[in-house]
């Protein structure tokens, strides 16, 4: 059992298994996400300041520019369905570990408190007089 404080939240962010979360999740995130961008952007340049370069045309009226635009969004569902399978395998097991050793120990759950205010049943407290 580990001697972690679990309702202690900064103590978590700083625990072994959530670096490691971390860890797991910048290392697919963060290189995709430059690669995507460099990607886009250098279809953005090329659309501004080659447009001859876009309009070649591929076959029927069909140019470069158009396929290159098309294969963004192809570019798109790819990363997603990456990103997802990679979060199952790798990104969520580390995750519901974490999150059930949190619940086990308590941390999240509201504290029971005793109150002994006299709420006001329906009908009390509206605006009506009895």
């Amino acid at each position: 059992m580990s001697t972690l404080d679990y309702s202690d939240f900064s103590a978590v962010q700083r625990s072994d298994q959530f670096q490691k979360l971390r860890r797991t999740h910048r290392s697919f995130v963060f290189p995709l996400t430059v690669v995507f961008l460099i990607w886009y952007l250098g279809f953005v340049v090329v659309a501004a300041f080659f447009p001859e370069f876009m309009a070649i045309q591929v076959f029927g009226n069909i140019n470069l520019g158009i396929l290159l635009g098309l294969a963004q969004f192809l570019t798109t569902f790819i990363i997603t369905g990456a990103y997802v399978s990679y979060a199952n395998r790798k990104i969520d097991p580390i995750a519901t570990d974490l999150r059930e050793s949190m619940e086990a120990a308590g941390a999240g759950a509201p504290e029971e408190t005793t109150d002994d205010t006299d709420y006001a049943s329906a009908g009390q407290g509206s605006g009506e007089q009895s």
